[in-house]
């Protein structure tokens, strides 16, 4: 790999903009009246969860792969499946995202890198009608 090449990591400011999209992310879930089904399918505490999220995105958009040291390969479905996520939990969580996203990084051709594949992954982590 070329010492030019830049990740979406690097290029959104890594692990700064990483954890605060992060704590924004979960911010927003808990908070939005309109995040309340996708907010019921995590714990009381949503700490782990943003940590999780903060070392998976931090691997996922080409930083160091935090996430994949601690547990492994992220097999997210199958981690998710105890939680019931269908078309209003996908759209409530993808509102926290973006409107995160938006807060967070500044740069709306990097938003607009990031954001179609997160939303093809919502769309797989469905797993009921």
């Amino acid at each position: 790999m070329s010492e030019d090449l830049v990740t979406l990591y690097q290029a959104v400011g890594g692990e700064p903009t990483i954890r605060a999209l992060s704590r924004r992310f979960y911010e927003l879930m808990d908070t939005l009246p309109e995040a309340s089904r996708v907010r019921a399918v995590h714990p009381p505490s949503l700490a782990g969860s943003e940590e999780k999220f903060y070392e998976y995105m931090t691997g996922y958009l080409g930083g160091p792969p935090l996430y994949i040291d601690k547990y492994g390969h992220p097999r997210l479905r199958s981690r998710h499946f105890g939680a019931a996520i269908g078309h209003v939990e996908r759209d409530e969580w993808l509102l926290c995202f973006r409107q995160a996203l938006e807060e967070t990084v500044a740069n709306p051709k990097l938003r607009a890198l990031i954001l179609p594949p997160i939303e093809r992954l919502a769309d797989h982590m469905q797993n009921k009608e």
